[in-house]
């Protein structure tokens, strides 16, 4: 979720980027992001912030380094690079009492050390924490000791709790707590330590369970995390003695300066637990979402207390705000501070609000050594200012109101009308639609100029386009025979969260942290941590009582040994698969025959499989109302000696969505059937006008015939005129805000059917033998994706140079659709 190209106000024609004229940023979501007092803006996303008790220095934990603050003056002092082979976690520092040494756990597992020498930090020790596995532990959260000698750290991977003797430099044990301990804080005697566990308490016997990093972690029907908890360790026995219950996520655990109530943020319940720490009991769970009419989508990570102990501050990264819950007057929501985009980490002196926004203001930060643009360089922002009361409260709290665009999602959750003639697309849930049953054809990779660059009716690049009309005839013929859709974007960038946004319409706190280091798992629906609590769109569809098959997605098929693309292409005897479901629900409603993620095996023995399916429920008249079909082959092996030459993986690719779209078009279904393709990210492919941008196809017999519809959209506004077509209401915040695709349609139906053309590149050309980069194709996304995009290029266009000022994000082609950029572009020297 990187892309800075969104409209000013949904349901307005005029799309604005990045910068506008009030001095707000419009960020993916369609959300605004206008921060509140001073703003400080760098290269990175920050992920943790510690405050010394003098109020002198603020350190800042990033992605890349630790960032030196003087919080007086709000400048930076210093940026300090990890030390090499080191990386960040997603949680985890803290500063020593005197305030001249600090600790940071890292995401290859160990305890690193910051020393104070004079005016500079430098790094200092390095204490190991080792894994019983090949892993790394994954420490996160940490707390020292009141005389320095001992750190208490969050073992992600490892479940555990590791007392630290920081004098020796090595572990003196491991506490085993709950399923990936997140936070920890030690209580004012010293005596016990209490850590927040993501993962929630250890499955039992029997139990539903779902493997996360090697730990079964308990989950719910959905195979969504069921458990969150905070363990009490007793830190002379070495024991849990307690464990009790909060919301899901735990996140940011704090204690009260009496020591007396310990306060958790519950990102994926969007509340805050407040509990007796003396009994380990919930005494209240507040709500922290800014309507208690709302869906989940606030996702409550961070906390921060204020000195008084009357107010504690609460990040809502889905919001882009700050909560504040009044704490005397019945811990109640008092009102929102308006932030950057995902706040992440939250510190106060008792007058001043420190607020570290891990997604800032985009991805718009410039590459090293040159002015251009690219996606993976985040630019994250850190926030100062007053701790607001009254008046000043009041008026943060519409401001962030407007800015969440809180109206607009509310009003997407009003009932349907009854009595109301049926559209192509309802503008409310539970309202007729002409449509019976939506096909959503999920594929993989892909940015707009890659594929449709060579139209010129829409705003393509030619000379970016590498798999033209030649390579993807299919492709084209219905881009221009139904509607050419030139400004769609992707709000995910790789598989890992591509896969979410296109099946959840949102993201978890774990993907935003975890966000380019992935140490615990790269997931692609295979860790249920990383899940989102809202239902998958077959969850949500099948909970109202509509039908649901799915074709391959969350499926990894197992091969025999040496099985290759020809022995599928060929249908040898020996080219069989073995389904291997990483999300259990999903069996029941999943075709046996059908295989997902693998690229041995060619798209057309999956629309062949999807095809006698087909037949047989044209055969029964009964189809669901929800398809979803999993097309992988335009991700491509590259250069892979003996593998399909890319562009032959783009043409069977092509074959295989004309195949399907006309035998649907042919059939009896075709009258009350829609159609939406697109894919799961734009894998930082290049692109003229942004690097997110990508295709989307919306085939039926209501969608316009013949035109090209400029409209901002992304994957979000695909899942949200679904979920109207099929009477359902938003999964979450964030789909409820999409701009529904009502410009693609027509009252007026055309039932002509489509007729698939035949590939033009030979399926079966082969790339040369010989040695060529290692890449692992065995997921998604394994392979560096600049390497993969160069090979891709070269494969295509031989010795014209590659253009690396259009891959990623960069935004250069905006200003020529007479929209804004941010402050940045003016450095933009590509006009």
């Amino acid at each position: 979720m990187a892309l800075a190209v969104l409209p000013p106000l949904l349901g307005q024609g005029q799309d604005q980027v990045g910068s506008v004229t009030d001095g707000g940023t419009r960020v993916a979501t369609g959300q605004m992001v206008r921060p509140a007092g001073q703003v400080l803006s760098f290269q990175g996303r920050p992920l943790d912030l510690a405050l010394a008790r003098d109020g002198a220095t603020l350190l800042v934990k990033t992605g890349e380094g630790i960032l030196v603050l003087d919080p007086a003056s709000w400048t930076q002092r210093q940026s300090l690079p990890y030390p090499p082979k080191d990386s960040a976690s997603m949680h985890g520092l803290a500063l020593a009492a005197d305030g001249r040494s600090a600790w940071v756990s890292t995401g290859n597992g160990f305890l690193a050390e910051l020393i104070r020498d004079g005016e500079v930090w430098v790094w200092g020790r390095r204490i190991a924490l080792p894994s019983k596995d090949k892993g790394s532990t994954y420490p996160c959260g940490l707390a020292l000791s009141a005389d320095g000698r001992q750190a208490l750290v969050a073992l992600s991977r490892a479940n555990a709790l590791a007392v630290v003797d920081l004098l020796e430099g090595q572990v003196q044990t491991e506490v085993p707590v709950g399923v990936a301990p997140y936070g920890v804080v030690l209580a004012t005697d010293g005596r016990s330590a209490y850590v927040s566990n993501w993962g929630g308490r250890r499955p039992g016997t029997g139990e539903r369970n779902m493997a996360s990093s090697g730990t079964p972690v308990a989950v719910d029907e959905r195979g969504l995390p069921a458990s969150g908890t905070v363990s009490q360790v007793d830190l002379a026995t070495g024991k849990v003695v307690a464990e009790t219950e909060v919301g899901l996520h735990p996140s940011q655990i704090l204690l009260d300066g009496e020591g007396k109530r310990l306060f958790v943020a519950n990102a994926n319940s969007d509340s805050v637990s407040i509990l007796d720490a003396a009994a380990l009991a919930v005494q209240a769970t507040v709500p922290v979402r800014p309507d208690p009419a709302l869906p989940f989508g606030s996702l409550s990570n961070a906390l921060a207390l204020t000195h008084d102990g009357q107010r504690l501050l609460v990040a809502n990264g889905g919001n882009n705000a700050v909560a504040v819950v009044d704490l005397a007057k019945g811990a109640k929501v008092a009102g929102f501070i308006p932030a950057g985009w995902f706040p992440a980490a939250l510190a106060t002196d008792g007058i001043s609000l420190f607020i570290a926004n891990a997604k800032g203001d985009g991805s718009r930060q410039a590459e090293p050594g040159h002015r251009k643009w690219a996606v993976g360089l985040q630019r994250g922002t850190l926030q100062k200012l007053p701790l607001p009361a009254g008046a000043g409260l009041k008026a943060f709290t519409a401001e962030a109101s407007a800015l969440s665009l809180m109206p607009q999602t509310l009003r997407s959750l009003e009932r349907g009308r009854r009595g109301v003639k049926a559209m192509p697309v309802p503008p409310r849930p539970g309202e007729p639609s002409v449509f019976k049953h939506v096909v959503y054809v999920l594929k993989e990779n892909r940015t707009y100029d890659q594929v449709f660059g060579d139209l010129k009716q829409g705003n393509g690049d030619p000379d970016l386009c590498i798999y033209g009309r030649d390579i993807t005839p299919n492709h084209h013929a219905l881009a221009e025979g139904f509607v050419l859709l030139d400004n769609y974007y992707c709000n995910g960038i790789v598989s890992a969260d591509g896969h979410q946004w296109a099946t959840q319409g949102i993201t978890s706190d774990y993907q935003e942290k975890a966000f380019g280091e992935w140490t615990r798992s790269y997931d692609f629906g295979t860790d249920p941590l990383a899940f989102a609590p809202t239902p998958f769109l077959w969850d949500h569809a099948l909970t109202r009582g509509l039908s649901f098959r799915n074709y391959g997605e969350f499926d990894f098929p197992v091969l025999p040994p040496k099985t290759t693309w020809d022995d599928f292409r060929q249908a040898v005897p020996e080219a069989t698969f073995q389904q291997s479901l990483s999300l259990e629900a999903l069996r029941p409603y999943t075709s046996p025959t059908f295989p997902g993620w693998e690229m041995r095996i060619p798209d057309q023995v999956r629309v062949d499989a999807f095809l006698k399916e087909f037949r047989e429920a044209e055969a029964s008249g009964q189809w669901p109302s929800l398809i979803l079909v999993y097309l992988p082959q335009d991700h491509t092996r590259g250069a892979a000696p003996g593998a399909p030459t890319p562009r032959a993986h783009l043409a069977d690719n092509d074959l295989a969505l004309g195949r399907l779209v006309e035998a649907i078009s042919r059939s009896r279904f075709w009258k009350d059937t829609c159609i939406f393709v697109n894919e799961d990210d734009p894998q930082d492919g290049f692109d003229h006008v942004d690097g997110h941008r990508s295709l989307c196809l919306v085939i039926s017999p209501y969608t316009q015939r013949g035109k090209v519809v400029s409209r901002f959209y992304n994957q979000n506004s695909v899942l949200r005129t679904m979920e109207l077509m099929l009477g359902l209401p938003p999964m979450n915040q964030l789909d409820g805000v999409a701009p529904a695709m009502q410009a693609c349609f027509t009252a007026k139906p055309d039932f002509s059917p489509f007729k698939a053309l035949p590939n033009r590149v030979p399926l079966e050309e082969k790339n040369p033998p010989g040695p060529a980069m290692s890449m692992d194709f065995s997921r998604p996304d394994r392979i560096d994706d600049n390497a993969l995009n160069r090979v891709l290029w070269m494969a295509e266009k031989g010795a014209v140079p590659y253009p690396a000022h259009l891959a990623g994000g960069h935004g250069k082609g905006l200003k020529r659709l007479g929209l804004k950029l941010d402050a940045l572009a003016a450095v933009d020297d590509d006009d």
